[in-house]
């Protein structure tokens, strides 16, 4: 608890970890046998449970000593967008390496060069310092670092201006700084210094215990891979009212589809953020049920929700697309059994 207390003092909100393990505690009975978005959540409009992982954590001290006091063998995770974190997670699994693009994404690593060795995220972040002219993160103890009980390493850094960043991992082929380094940033949590799992405890390096200002080249490279909201589009002129009319039976059913969709899959897109502990099999197919029982009630296609559930679970897991399409199956079959009210409820 007082760890708990200790980062809510500093901004970074908190919420609970299942005991002896890196996920967040689960959900409540409420939400899990009625699945909708963090938007939507009632435990979380009326601010008195955990549901929803990191999109339950809070700074209210009062709130933190009824979780932690309740239950003291709760770990700590850290919302890092709300806390203006930037943390990066660099991983040493045992994986065989990538094809020399996804190394370092953006930077070509011609055939000429000697890869024996590289093994992990520590030596991918040392060659991408090198490249640059500065010393690897990993090594910096101006700044909170935090070893991982399994031989990975945390490197805590605070956000010195107003950008929205974004995270990350590691081995994705869209957004990423290097092969087994992830950014914990908006959409994801980091495990607070201290917190033990059955595996180990989280433990700081040194004796720094505040992140340091994010370097500037290392700002500058997370702008380069992607990790920045996309440029504002400058919004459409205004649609005539005889056009309007022309297109509004089609267009209003999309959009009240895109909607759905949207609020449906947000849970399953959240999961991309983070690289395990996110509950993404079960997300899914809690998805792909209720996307099932719209079909079923004849509010959006089968087509458009398979679409929709396969790309969204395909970004959010790359490399995965056998199980995806199996949890997608199994959902849907399930949903389609037991059609959705109009309200959103089963019936």
């Amino acid at each position: 608890m007082k760890t708990a207390q200790w980062c809510a003092r500093r901004g970074w909100p908190v919420h609970p970890l299942a005991a002896g393990r890196k996920t967040p505690a689960a959900n409540c009975r409420n939400c899990r046998s009625s699945p909708h978005s963090p938007v939507s959540c009632p435990c979380l409009r009326a601010g008195t449970g955990w549901c929803h992982g990191f999109h339950a954590a809070t700074l209210n001290q009062e709130r933190i000593q009824h979780w932690w006091a309740a239950h003291p063998e709760f770990g700590i995770g850290v919302s890092c967008g709300p806390a203006g974190l930037v943390v990066l997670d660099i991983d040493a699994h045992p994986a065989e390496t990538p094809a020399r693009d996804r190394i370092l994404p953006g930077i070509r690593i011609g055939d000429h060069v000697d890869l024996t060795g590289l093994a992990n995220g520590f030596h991918t972040l040392a060659i991408l310092a090198a490249l640059r002219g500065q010393p690897s993160p990993a090594d910096d103890s101006t700044t909170l670092r935090v070893q991982t009980p399994s031989g990975g390493l945390h490197v805590w850094y605070r956000a010195t201006d107003n950008r929205h960043w974004l995270s990350s991992v590691g081995s994705s082929r869209g957004r990423a700084l290097a092969w087994q380094v992830d950014i914990r940033a908006h959409g994801s949590y980091i495990i607070a210094p201290g917190t033990s799992t059955q595996h180990g405890t989280y433990t700081p390096v040194g004796d720094t215990r505040e992140p340091a200002a994010l370097p500037l080249w290392l700002a500058q490279e997370l702008a380069r891979t992607g990790h920045l909201p996309a440029p504002n589009v400058p919004a459409p002129r205004p649609v005539p009212p005889r056009a309007q009319q022309a297109v509004l039976a089609a267009g209003g059913r999309r959009s009240h589809v895109q909607h759905t969709l949207a609020s449906v899959l947000a849970p399953v897109e959240a999961c991309g953020y983070v690289t395990e502990g996110a509950g993404f099999s079960d997300t899914l197919n809690r998805a792909a049920y209720t996307l099932g029982g719209l079909i079923a009630a004849g509010r959006l296609t089968q087509e458009e929700a398979e679409e929709a559930l396969t790309r969204t679970a395909a970004a959010a897991r790359p490399g995965q697309d056998k199980r995806i399409a199996q949890i997608i199956n199994s959902g849907l079959a399930a949903g389609l059994k037991k059609p959705l009210q109009a309200t959103g409820r089963r019936p």
